[in-house]
This record gives C-alpha cells, sequence and structure tokens, in this order.
C-alpha cells in the first residue's frame, strides 16, 4: 500500500445496497493507518480491499448512528484475535461514549485488545493528537446529533532542489546530513531549498452546511465528504442534517481544495446516479472530483 492513500470500504448512507456497503475509510499515511466510521461489513471490506486490523492505530467515529459505528465490534474482535501489540487510540463524541463501551465491548470475546478512549469535547478546532509531523485536528458539525469532522495536517517543510544541491557539489548521504543539521560546509539548507506546505486531508460526513465543515476542509489536498442528496432533494438534505452533491462541491470550492471525494449516497438514487453527482459537482467545483465506489483508492499526492 503506498506511504499515503485512501482506502473507501463503503459508500452507502444508512441503508446498504447491492453494490454499497456501509460506510468505512481507511487512510495509510506514512506508518500510521486512520479507520474513519466502520460501518457494517467493515470487517469483510477490510478483508477484499487487503487491509489488515493490525495496520489500525487510529480509530475516528464522527457520530453514533450505525451506519457509521456498527463495524466497530467486529474490528475491535478482529484487533483482539490477530494479536496486535500496538494502542489503537479511538475518537467519538464525548456525549456518544456510553455507546462506544456498549460497541466495544458487543459480546464476550477473548479481549486482549488494547483500545485508548479519546472522548472529543470543545468548540471550534481542536486539537486531538500531534507528533513532529503532523496534526490531527477535529471541529463539530451540524447533524442531528452532536458530530465531529477531522483533519489531518502535515507539518510544513522543505523541497530540495536538485540544481541548487548541483551548484553546491552536496549529493548522496550529504543532502540527508544538510537536511538534519541545516547547515553543511557553509551551505544552508535554506540555499538549496525552498518551502513546502505540509500535505491537508479533511473527512466530513454527516453535516449540513456548517462553519466546521468549512474549517475542515481549507486549503486540503483530498477532502472526503457525504453527498447524501442531489440537488433535486435539497429540502430533504437540510431537514436530515445532510448534503448534496453540489454543497459539497462548493465547501470544496470555497476551501481551495484539490480534490474531492463524494461519498455517502441514498439509497433512493440507483447505481448508474454517480455521473448526476459527477455533472452536479463538477458544475460548482474545478478541481479532481471521484465519486467514491466501494474499494476505490486515491493516492494523496505531492
Amino acid at each position: 500500500m503506498s506511504p499515503r492513500e485512501l482506502v473507501v470500504l463503503g459508500t452507502a448512507s444508512q441503508v446498504p445496497t447491492r453494490l454499497r456497503n456501509h460506510n468505512g475509510y481507511f487512510l495509510s499515511w506514512d506508518g500510521e493507518g486512520f479507520l474513519f466510521d466502520p460501518g457494517d461489513g467493515t470487517q469483510r471490506q477490510m478483508a477484499h480491499a487487503g487491509v489488515a486490523a493490525s495496520d489500525i492505530t487510529r480509530i475516528c467515529l464522527t457520530h453514533m448512528h450505525g451506519d457509521h459505528c456498527l463495524g466497530l465490534p467486529g474490528v475491535v474482535q478482529r484487533i483482539s484475535l490477530d494479536g496486535s501489540r500496538h494502542d489503537v487510540q479511538a475518537y467519538f463524541p464525548g456525549s456518544g461514549e456510553v455507546y462506544f463501551d456498549r460497541l466495544r465491548h458487543a459480546t464476550p470475546f477473548h479481549d486482549t485488545a488494547r483500545i485508548a478512549k479519546r472522548p472529543i469535547a470543545g468548540e471550534g478546532l481542536l486539537t486531538l493528537a500531534a507528533t513532529e509531523r503532523w496534526t490531527l485536528q477535529a471541529h463539530r458539525l451540524d447533524h442531528g446529533i452532536e458530530a465531529f469532522g477531522y483533519r489531518l495536517v502535515e507539518a510544513d517543510g522543505r523541497r530540495m532542489i536538485p540544481e541548487r544541491l548541483r551548484e553546491h557539489g552536496i549529493a548522496g548521504p550529504d543532502v540527508g546530513a544538510l537536511q538534519r543539521a541545516g547547515e553543511l560546509r557553509g551551505v544552508r539548507l535554506e540555499d538549496v531549498s525552498e518551502p513546502r506546505r505540509g500535505q491537508r486531508f479533511a473527512f466530513v460526513m454527516d453535516t449540513r452546511l456548517c462553519v466546521g465543515a468549512r474549517a475542515l476542509a481549507e486549503g486540503a489536498d483530498v477532502l472526503v465528504i457525504e453527498s447524501t442528496y442531489l440537488a433535486e432533494d435539497e429540502g430533504l438534505a437540510v431537514a436530515h442534517g445532510h448534503l448534496t452533491a453540489a454543497q459539497a462541491a462548493r465547501v470544496a470550492t470555497d476551501a481551495g481544495v484539490r480534490t474531492l471525494v463524494l461519498t455517502h449516497f441514498s439509497q433512493r438514487y440507483d447505481d448508474q446516479s454517480r455521473l448526476r453527482y459527477m455533472r452536479e459537482a463538477q458544475a460548482v467545483f474545478e478541481g479532481e472530483v471521484v465519486v467514491a465506489e466501494d474499494l476505490t483508492r486515491v493516492k494523496i499526492r505531492g
């Protein structure tokens, strides 16, 4: 698997279809494995996609509606069965902790899974975890129950410029030495490189248009966002706390997103409706649009 790749495990909303499994998204990011919203059937979809339970290092639930979390018991039990030895951080809305606990221990099993609960509370853009290389953030969304979206932000760095390296006679292991020390034989890192903005990944599920959706999407290289309805059913979207494809595309446009991934489709639309989703999004958004299908893979490109 690529060091940075999104695997879409399921694309259905409340009701799965013949070709759409319930929600599920796995993000591989430099040795970390983020599992977002594992709906029913996620464990089997992981098998189809070649994602091992031991690959999961963090579980991120946007909210506690069943199509976003009923796959959790099977995933946790598989983590235990496979003997995964590392801690798995589990993030979820704080108000849903009672439901998380029920799912975590839904049935008896030989429990060796090391699941660390990380309930979310607060307003604005919240920092959930931070390393030297990236920061995981969350922001409240607007749904019928408490919901949060997620955002992964890589730290800014520098891009080496081959021509300048050659001019200064720096090659091979010396390049790494210069990057680590910041200076080598009188040559500064700034002399042979340029600033590089870190990559950003955003995950926005069940929500109406809101400040949180826009804040999470800001500057994202890849935005995964629900588009439960088509524009003709915008009234239903508002009533049930969801987005249309056009609204999702407007969020992406306003936020300067590079690649827009639409998902979480209502069962009212047949499997041929993906072209309508594409047209509605492309009418608003000029970047790359992916109308996700189960087992779609999206590279996070630099």
